[in-house]
């Protein structure tokens, strides 16, 4: 095989000197019996004569030779690309059609499968990304695992999967590790201030082990890695590593980045590399982190969470994440079976079990795309779009295939006169299928370009208003092979039915000039079976996309329960090295006033959560007076909680129901006082008055329970996201709390944000000129960003729903307007006969009416198949919604009506004696 192909392959280099050999080998032939019949006694002439005659045509010996060589087949199917573009040249509206169709179709197509292929399926980039492994630990409801920071996700057993563990744990899990090369640890925390030269900004910071390097075998444009020695010493390792996006953003890729000194959360720290282009550290392969620093500087960004003291010490706590390689020639069972033995060893040194308390379970998960958190978010989103897109795609290669029935009919004659001519039936296929090929190849070459542009347009429309867009869509080989092993599929898709039908024309009725009859039947009926098609698939697009839209609608329609306008919104992010409790305190206290003096601001207060923003604190609550019912796990219920400032209520314009709100007299000293919603006092006191009552978030075993007295009760609002109906929550006042940290700042202005974030800034540098405004927006944005995933669902599949529409009104036309031209001496006939041209329109309408409403029919019963797969993304409706069924359904027939109006329009204007003339 391969040296058939070797000998193909110089056959094509060498095209010019095999031509050149074969002429002078048939000369050579020729000559030679020419000299024997000359010695026979013929003349040279007559010699000649009879050696050419005995030779027969040199150029049938030269067309065998290429056949064995395989140069035929490649001159027949040269012929055919020639012959092709001819004939689409030909065309150009037809052409234009058709490629416009397939590159969007396509360009959809390949946009969708790029992002998915980013969001979904990227690995992190290592060597050899497939050996890691990421540890996660199974807890069940009577787990000796009580306190976690990360991420954790229900297991179909009722258990919950928690991808994090506490620092002494990892220690001794490494320490007894004999199933992976080695552990690794790594910690996403988020933002920090960093501040380079006069300039301070926020920075996304991942702290990693000392190891961590040379386990990812990793190696810095710049500079030099984290070394085990920058881990050893808790707060000793005041080094970073930065990102390439960030040594060129910040730094404008300056090689003398190398020992300059930055202030991080207002510590030095000495930059000693910068990691090389497309390494994005271990949590993520989508965007990467600003700054890499050894697990030793936690403290320089989280002295302490919620009492659990040293987060390396605290063997309570489980935060961190780890990874290891798998060790060639070891089983993925039986590293994860020693590695289980090692952890539950870990947890015992460290944890003394209660009475019923279980051990956390380990297992293995692939570490290849690191937490992984794009492919749990996105994974049904993605599967949907290319769902979606890819009905778009068939529903413009039913398009095209219905445009070449046509064009295959009318080309009847042609294809018969090149049969009758000798030509092969397989010629002629592939004849056909070269011109559709050549099709989807244009279509694939316009869709390839607008799929690069669409690939950094679709991530904006996933990323909040205010994020930087670090995200970066490779066009890499997958990307490509998708988008041509797409362009082959729809070329042979659209080119096979009329392809097939070219290859069944009978020479003799195909050269007659009433011979076209049964294959106008033919193409007719397959016509109108694709169009049918068309509506079917353009009914299910449009209805999906009425779904999604009416869900985005519903989701507008709901009521915050609070003024949403004229709100801008900013986090600021203290350092506890510089402001420890209770500096923090004071130091938001003094940045509250400073704003309220800003001109513009109407009011100022503070959260440690903001509203709608996809994140809350839960509390248990333990009423006074309830005594604990051992055993009985669901008696105390849990509530949101907030920190605010004093003015919360009034700037955010949430109404008060009874009682007050917080005052001057509620100091750090006084007794603590919280205001809850109607929705705690409805579940937590009923039928009761709740002002004055106490209730702790302490335990009844905690020794000095810290007791919070209910003043005031303020309406129901959206807590978490718009989706969620009101749900328990109370608020406490963050001026009585011992530390705060990092908060968030609500201002009601009476200026456009633009106009007055210079001033607040300005503000807040008066203060402290290393303190950045972190992520200003509007409110309205912040809420926008709750259901970012619905505005791109309801922008993409309007889009689409736009684009079926357009194919299926084509469609709809191509067919009436061919029904309408094949049917003229009928009509001329009816007319004559006496039909008004109004029942003449009428008739073509109504066939139009019933192919829409078969087309309509089908696609309604597969909107209604389909819908249970979208029905969790839904808001405010059912997949089987009404309105949206039956507005789809009116809006195709409403196209079918305005497709099927100038056909109808022509058929009526037939003039009779005209068109029996030419029958």
């Amino acid at each position: 095989m391969m040296q058939r192909l070797k000998s193909f392959l110089r056959s094509v280099t060498h095209r010019s000197r095999l031509e050149a050999d074969m002429a002078d080998e048939i000369q050579f032939h020729l000559e030679a019996r020419a000299a024997d019949l000359e010695r026979g006694g013929l003349t040279h002439a007559d010699a000649l004569r009879r050696a050419r005659v005995e030779f027969g045509q040199p150029a049938a010996h030269m067309e065998n030779m290429r056949h064995s060589l395989g140069l035929r087949w490649l001159d027949e199917l040269l012929a055919d690309v020639l012959y092709g573009a001819r004939i689409l040249r030909k065309s150009p509206g037809f052409t234009l059609i058709a490629v416009l169709s397939l590159g969007l179709a396509i360009g959809a197509n390949t946009t969708i499968f790029s992002v998915a292929n980013e969001m979904l399926y990227a690995r992190l980039g290592v060597p050899h990304p497939e050996q890691l492994r990421l540890l996660t630990a199974i807890l069940d409801k009577k787990s000796v695992v009580h306190s976690s920071w990360g991420s954790s996700y229900p297991t179909p057993g009722g258990g919950t999967r928690l991808d994090s563990f506490s620092y002494p744990v990892y220690e001794a899990m490494r320490r007894d590790n004999h199933g992976l090369e080695d552990l690794i640890a790594f910690k996403d925390m988020g933002r920090a201030n960093i501040t380079i030269g006069n300039n301070a900004v926020a920075v996304q910071v991942e702290l990693v082990s000392g190891n961590f390097y040379q386990q990812m075998d990793v190696h810095p444009a710049l500079g030099r890695t984290i070394l085990p020695a920058d881990d050893a010493i808790p707060g000793s390792g005041a080094v970073a590593i930065i990102s390439d996006t960030f040594w060129t953003r910040a730094f404008n890729r300056d090689p003398n980045v190398i020992g300059k000194v930055v202030s991080v959360n207002m510590t030095p720290v000495t930059i000693i590399g910068v990691n090389p282009a497309g390494f994005t550290g271990a949590k993520s392969a989508q965007s990467s982190p600003e700054i890499f620093m050894p697990l030793s500087m936690i403290s320089l960004l989280h002295a302490e969470i919620g009492g659990h003291g040293s987060l390396l010490s605290s063997k309570t706590l489980w935060w961190v994440q780890i990874m290891g390689r798998l060790k060639p020639g070891i089983p993925e069972d039986k590293a994860q079976a020693a590695l289980a033995t090692a952890l539950n060893a870990a947890v015992r040194a460290n944890v003394t079990p209660k009475d019923g308390e279980t051990m956390p379970r380990l297992i293995l998960e692939d570490g290849s795309k690191g937490l992984n958190f794009s492919g749990r978010n996105y994974a049904q989103p993605m599967n949907v779009l290319l769902g979606m897109v890819g009905f778009v795609l068939l529903l413009a290669c039913a398009n095209i295939a219905n445009l070449m029935l046509a064009r295959a009919s009318a080309r009847q004659r042609e294809m018969g006169v090149r049969l009758a001519l000798g030509a092969g039936r397989s010629r002629i296929l592939r004849q056909v299928l070269t011109e559709s090929l050549m099709l989807s190849a244009l279509g694939g070459i316009l869709g390839l370009f607008l799929g690069y542009l669409g690939r950094t347009a679709l991530p904006r429309l996933m990323l909040s208003a205010w994020e930087t867009n670090d995200v970066n869509v490779p066009f890499d080989a997958r990307v490509f092979a998708f988008t041509a092993g797409v362009t082959l599929l729809t070329g042979l898709l659209f080119g096979l039915a009329p392809a097939w039908g070219a290859t069944r024309a009978e020479i003799g009725t195909a050269l007659k000039e009433g011979g076209k009859t049964s294959t106008r039947r033919r193409k007719g009926f397959s016509g109108k079976a694709i169009v049918a098609f068309q509506i079917a698939l353009s009914t299910l697009l449009v209805s999906g996309a009425a779904l999604f839209v009416r869900t985005l609608v519903n989701l507008y329609r709901v009521d915050p329960g609070f003024n949403t306008s004229n709100l801008v919104i900013f986090d600021l992010n203290p350092p506890s090295t510089r402001y420890p409790a209770p500096k923090d305190v004071a130091l938001h206290a003094r940045i509250e006033d400073a704003l309220r003096a800003v001109p513009g601001v109407q009011g100022v207060t503070v959260t440690d959560i903001p509203l709608i923003a996809d994140s809350r604190e839960m509390s248990t609550l333990y009423p006074e007076g309830v005594a604990e019912i051992p055993g009985n796990e669901d008696q105390f219920h849990s509530s949101s909680l907030a920190n605010v400032g004093p003015d919360f209520f009034s700037v955010m314009q949430i109404p008060l129901i009874t009682g007050r709100t917080f005052t001057s007299a509620d100091t750090a000293s006084a007794a603590k006082v919280t205001v809850i919603n109607q929705s705690l006092a409805r579940e937590f006191f009923p039928n009761q008055n709740p002002i004055g009552k106490r209730f702790s978030n302490d335990g009844p075993k905690e020794k000095n329970r810290t007791w919070l007295t209910i003043v005031g009760i303020c309406a129901d609002t959206r807590y978490n996201d718009l989706r969620t109906p009101p749900a328990p929550i109370h608020f406490e006042l963050y001026r009585q709390e011992s530390e705060v940290g990092g908060v968030t700042y609500v201002l009601r202005t009476a200026l456009k944000p633009e106009a007055i974030v210079p001033s607040l800034r300005d503000a807040v540098r008066n203060i402290d000129h290393d303190l950045p405004l972190i992520d200003v927006r509007t409110q309205q944005q912040q809420i926008d960003a709750t259901v970012q995933q619905q505005r791109l669902f309801a922008s993409l599949t309007a889009g689409f729903g736009v684009l079926a529409l357009a194919l299926a009104c084509v469609g709809i036309y191509g067919i009436m307007a061919y029904t309408v031209s094949q049917r003229t001496n009928e009509i001329g006939i009816r007319l004559a006969l006496g039909a008004e041209r109004g029942q003449v329109r009428g008739m073509v309408l109504k066939e139009t009416t019933w192919l829409a409403g078969i087309g309509i029919a089908a696609g309604l019963a597969l909107a209604l198949a389909l819908g249970r797969v979208v029905k969790t993304m839904l808001y405010g409706l059912q997949p089987a919604d009404p309105i949206s069924l039956a507005g789809s359904a009116l809006l195709l027939i409403a196209v079918a009506m305005a497709a099927g109006w100038i056909p109808a329009l022509r058929a009526s204007r037939v003039e009779p004696m005209e068109a029996l003339r030419h029958e």
